[in-house]
């Protein structure tokens, strides 16, 4: 019952659609180190934001809530929501239950923009890591998927639910930069040789 009220609320909630966006992928000639460390320096602020880390829990099947509009403290997701081994919910409660296909005009109502909602998977362990940490899961095929740097750039490019990050709808702070900032970042470390930060 309860589920059926929310589905008629969230009916009548006018929707925000995430807007098409062509991001281009085209690597840079050439980049130094200390210029890969720079880049690196702003992608990590991306990676370990909110809006990014709080689905990436690593072996944790629970998202987080965390960031300016959820208080000091991060906590788990409210509903006791847990994503199971299928990280999408399939086991208890399915993230697309809740999580539609666009952004409600109601602050904090749930959001989405994107298709195939779910954690991010264990090997993408971000929340709460080190800035090294995530450098060196993100630059290694085994815990990135089996991508190159510049089609780790290409996904960004071109998956929907990580767009959401940059527009995720009222009372949310968006990540950090502009989606394509952050891919031209993840380029010019990638021709750097990908530098990892020391500490």
């Amino acid at each position: 019952m309860r589920r059926l009220i929310f589905a008629v609320l969230m009916a009548t909630v006018p929707a925000v659609a995430l807007s098409a966006e062509d991001i281009q992928t085209n690597p840079p000639a050439s980049a130094t180190e200390a210029e890969g460390l720079e880049a690196w320096s702003r992608i990590y602020e991306v990676t370990s934001h909110s809006r990014c880390s709080n689905c990436h829990t690593g072996p944790s099947d629970r998202p987080m809530w965390s960031g300016p509009s959820y208080g000091a403290e991060p906590r788990r997701h409210g509903m006791n929501i847990r994503a199971g081994e299928s990280r999408i919910g399939a086991e208890t409660l399915p993230c697309s239950t809740c999580h539609g296909a666009q952004n409600g005009e109601v602050p904090h109502s749930p959001p989405d923009n994107a298709s195939g909602w779910m954690l991010a998977p264990v090997e993408a362990h971000w929340f709460g890591q080190s800035s090294r940490t995530i450098c060196e899961q993100l630059r290694d095929p085994a815990r990135n998927g089996g991508r190159t740097l510049n089609e780790v750039a290409q996904h960004l490019g071109h998956d929907l639910i990580l767009r959401w990050a940059w527009a995720p709808g009222p009372g949310r702070e968006p990540a950090p930069y502009s989606l394509q900032e952050h891919v031209d970042d993840l380029l010019i470390w990638g021709v750097a040789g990908a530098p990892c930060p020391q500490q």
